[in-house]
């Protein structure tokens, strides 16, 4: 079996890579069949939920990570008390 790899974009989505099943809250599955890989919406303004479509970058999102660093005066890749 592949191994699944997911990848938290700087201010983006999740991407995910490798065979998974993606269900929602009333169990029903999506046909993801011919996606190697897709990404999922981080931001909650995607009008294509769960996938993200780009709206993060015309919104302005900011993780909560790079918010948390902003505020304490941290540099971007300095570590991050959660």
């Amino acid at each position: 079996m592949s191994e699944v790899k997911i990848t938290v974009r700087p201010n983006g989505p999740y991407r995910v890579e490798g065979p998974v099943k993606l269900t929602d809250a009333e169990g029903h599955e999506w046909d993801l069949s011919g996606k190697p890989a897709f990404s999922l919406c981080r931001c909650g303004a995607s009008v294509n939920k769960p996938f993200c479509d780009g709206t993060h970058s015309k919104i302005g999102f900011q993780a909560a990570e790079a918010a948390v660093r902003a505020e304490e005066g941290n540099p971007p890749g300095f570590p991050v008390k959660i």
